[in-house]
């Protein structure tokens, strides 16, 4: 008997990454975002910038522990964007060997409307069907 996988799509920059559910039935995106915001950004440069990038440090964390609490009950997870936040959010799940049995792939993208992340998702997991 063949074993269905959870599959998740993230479609992700620094700021927002955008949850995208492979299943039968259609699922609402979810966002989940990193709360570093560019007034944030703007303020603690006014201070100093290493306060800026300890306050961006500190939110990024935040941000990707929150992606990885979700990614932890799936089997195979696509993450894909236009920058590099999910190679760092990657590299922040392999340092924690509890991802060790989830499948992750990194794939680059351009910015894409919300019907556009939906049909990358699909395409991609499709192609193991």
């Amino acid at each position: 008997m063949r074993t269905i996988k959870k599959r998740l799509g993230i479609w992700m920059d620094h700021s927002n990454a955008h949850l995208i559910e492979f299943s039968d039935q259609v699922k609402k995106t979810e966002i989940i975002s990193s709360n570093f915001t560019y007034e944030d950004k703007v303020e603690t440069l006014k201070r100093s910038e290493s306060e800026m990038h300890h306050k961006e440090n500190q939110k990024l964390t935040t941000y990707y522990k929150n992606l990885a609490e979700v990614i932890d009950t799936f089997d195979e997870v696509l993450l894909f964007g236009p920058t590099d936040a999910k190679v760092e959010l990657f590299n922040f799940l392999k340092e924690n060997h509890k991802y060790d049995n989830i499948e992750i792939v990194i794939k680059n993208s351009d910015k894409m409307s919300d019907v556009e992340q939906h049909h990358f998702v699909r395409d991609y997991f499709k192609r193991f069907d």
